[in-house]
C-alpha cells in the first residue's frame, strides 16, 4: 500500500490479525469479590478479575477512620458498592466502585 502526500511516498504494511474480537473478554460490569485495607489504600478486587486501589485519602470519612471501623463494611446485594451503615459503625459512607472506574463505567452503571 502506498499513498502520495505533497511529492512524498508513505509505505504502510498490513499484518495479519492474530485472534479474532470475539477471542477477548471484556469485562460488562464491575462486581466486587472482596475488599482490603492497608494503610493508605482500599484494595477492591473485582469478580471479573481486575483489581483496583483506591487512595483513602480521596475519602476523608474513610481515611480518618480507625482501621477497626473501616472494616465493618457490608457489600451491597448487587455487588457494586462498599457500605459503612452508621448503625453498626462510627462511618456513614458508600463507595460506589463504578465512580472509581472512569466515565465509561459510570455512564454504564446509570
Amino acid at each position: 500500500m502506498s499513498t502520495k502526500t505533497d511529492e512524498q511516498e508513505i509505505e504502510g504494511k498490513r499484518y495479519k490479525i492474530q485472534y479474532p474480537i470475539s477471542a477477548y473478554t471484556f469485562p460488562l460490569d464491575a462486581k466486587i469479590h472482596q475488599v482490603g485495607f492497608d494503610d493508605e489504600y482500599v484494595h477492591v478486587e473485582l469478580i471479573d478479575g481486575r483489581r483496583i486501589s483506591i487512595p483513602l485519602w480521596w475519602i476523608p470519612t474513610l481515611h480518618n477512620a480507625p482501621r477497626e471501623e473501616l472494616e465493618k463494611y457490608e457489600i451491597n446485594r448487587g455487588r457494586t458498592t462498599i457500605v459503612w451503615d452508621p448503625a453498626t459503625c462510627a462511618i456513614n459512607d458508600e463507595l460506589r466502585i463504578a465512580d472509581y472506574l472512569g466515565p465509561y463505567a459510570q455512564h454504564e452503571a446509570e
